[in-house]
């Protein structure tokens, strides 16, 4: 789920991966976010910081780096910002 600033809640699935830690710093992480045929499109979502929410209940503050896909076939292209919510 991304909820974003405003409470708006989107369903979809995410796709999440780490990368090796650097110098024993927060381990930089990433990944995709496949917005559910159901939910709503995020209007101009490109720059925007949002709240990752995992299904258990854990979160963390994304930006989306980039839109991939059709308006059917919508994916944003996540940064984490903090520690990885999984």
């Amino acid at each position: 789920m991304l909820i974003s600033a405003d409470g708006t809640r989107t369903s979809g699935s995410a796709a999440l991966f780490t990368e090796p830690g650097r110098n024993g710093g927060v381990r930089p992480w990433a990944g995709d976010f496949r917005l559910a045929a159901d939910s709503a499109a995020i209007k101009n979502p490109v720059g925007l910081t949002l709240t990752l929410e995992m299904p258990d209940g854990r979160s963390a503050k994304v930006v989306v780096q980039s839109l991939k896909g059709g308006s059917k076939n919508t994916i944003l292209a996540l940064l984490g910002e903090d520690q990885a919510p999984f």
